[in-house]
């Protein structure tokens, strides 16, 4: 029998509980902000004892990396579920899920009221490379198809889906909330803005459907695996 206090050893229960807590972390952050939550917070929120939270993370800063890697992962799936089959509509769709998901969007930005320190740590600094690097990959590809415009460097374009979505994104968030767009009006300029600037006006063929699609599994994959170096191995049952 395990001792009291210790993860559940089956691994489906041991499973339930991290996310119970991750649950609890992410209301508390939203609410308070990092810097302001504390474990004893997130244990109480969780109905857990302090010392529980400890046996699946060593530190705050582990659960609160296992939260957003986790809000990454959910991010992505909403994406793909979106069923984007252009570049354009991909961006769109990014857009639309960042709208929804508040810690995503702060890390993106560095929102130190919500994310307080972590903003000012280099926190999982290999984890956006490996992102771009798929985004790049699927980018060219998308350029050997004639799909996406050839005289833009690989810098340039990503520059490009930068400033188009913190150009919209930012500005909406900082508006009074009566005189905001609506978050559907705003995914579809940012859509438009993007077929016109980075694309090439032909008719995309399914080649490019193709590879949006494989770029999604892609980009799954990469956030699962990180979530699960967060939750242990079987941190890709979300």
């Amino acid at each position: 029998m395990a001792r009291p206090g210790r993860p559940p050893q089956d691994p489906a229960r041991h499973l339930e509980r991290a996310h119970r807590i991750l649950d609890a972390a992410a209301e508390l952050i939203l609410r308070w902000g990092y810097d302001k939550t504390t474990i004893e917070d997130v244990a109480r929120a969780a109905d857990v004892a302090k010392g529980t939270i400890y046996l699946h993370w060593r530190t705050r800063d582990a659960l609160f990396g296992a939260l957003l890697r986790r809000d990454r992962v959910r991010m992505v799936r909403q994406v793909r579920e979106a069923g984007p089959r252009t570049l354009p509509g991909l961006i769109g769709a990014l857009a639309a899920a960042l709208q929804d998901r508040p810690l995503t969007w702060a890390a993106m930005v560095g929102d130190s009221q919500v994310l307080g320190r972590l903003t000012r740590q280099k926190f999982e600094a290999e984890g956006p490379t490996e992102f771009a690097a798929a985004f790049g990959r699927y980018l060219d590809e998308l350029t050997d198809l004639g799909a996406v415009r050839a005289d833009l460097g690989a810098e340039e374009r990503a520059a490009v889906v930068m400033a188009l979505l913190y150009g919209f994104l930012v500005p909406q968030a900082m508006r009074p909330e009566g005189r905001r767009l609506p978050d559907d009006r705003v995914t579809e300029l940012i859509a438009d803005a993007a077929g016109r600037v980075l694309g090439t006006g032909a008719p995309p063929g399914p080649e490019v459907t193709e590879a949006t699609g494989a770029f999604l599994a892609d980009l799954e994959e990469i956030a699962c695996r990180r979530l699960a170096g967060s939750l242990g191995p079987d941190g890709r049952a979300l």
